[in-house]
């Protein structure tokens, strides 16, 4: 399958990493049906990408307050007890690399398809973030949730592993030298972030404020 012959917008601003995305322009669509399944893909990356790296650039390095003032005609949610403010804020280090990692896997899969980054770049991505999902499983696992946040607990735990699945399946890209795969591990990691995003606005409401 090509790379090439996919027009993706310039750049993205506020990352500092990796090269730019470069506008391609081609007079015809040379595609068939799987390219063009795939670049309906890579598309969609991007758009998940641009969302994540302006949350990355907005959201400051310290955990945001899990208690906010809300719109007079939203009920009130219970109070948090100190045993939810505990986990939440344990939790908070390992949702930020969890985070990270899945831009950068993001980032690497554009890269690679606009010819920005090779086999061996995209790899390392990969690589990296499913040592960071692996351990992310770890810590999270070792954290021990407050009756009301034992489901939450469990769904985080469960978009952890999706992110490991779809990375091992970019991985047999390596073995088998087909990008198919990235096909095949788009919705895994879309599933992922789903999870995460709905589990931080839940948590850190600052984190991603209202549109």
């Amino acid at each position: 399958m090509g790379r090439k012959g996919v027009a993706f917008p310039k750049g993205l601003p506020g990352t500092g990493d990796g090269p730019s995305v470069k506008i391609l322009f081609h007079p015809q669509w040379p595609l068939g049906v799987r390219g063009t399944a795939l670049a309906a893909t890579v598309l969609a990356l991007l758009g998940a990408v641009a969302f994540g790296v302006t949350r990355e650039v907005t959201t400051t390095a310290r955990a945001p307050s899990p208690t906010l003032s809300r719109p007079a005609d939203t009920p009130p949610k219970p109070p948090l007890t100190r045993a939810d403010e505990a986990y939440i804020q344990a939790l908070w280090p390992i949702h930020g690399e969890v985070e990270r990692s899945a831009v950068r896997v993001s980032l690497g899969k554009i890269f690679y398809k606009t010819n920005e980054i090779g086999k061996a770049g995209l790899k390392t991505r990969v690589d990296a973030a499913l040592a960071t999902y692996r351990r992310a499983e770890e810590r999270i696992s070792a954290l021990q949730p407050p009756p009301s946040l034992a489901h939450t607990h469990e769904e985080y735990l469960a978009a952890i592993r999706l992110f490991q699945q779809s990375a091992l399946e970019v991985l047999k890209m390596f073995d088998d030298g087909s990008d198919e795969h990235l096909l095949a591990a788009y919705p895994l990691s879309q599933e992922g972030s789903d999870k995460i995003r709905e589990i931080g606005a839940k948590f850190w409401e600052d984190e991603f404020p209202p549109h």
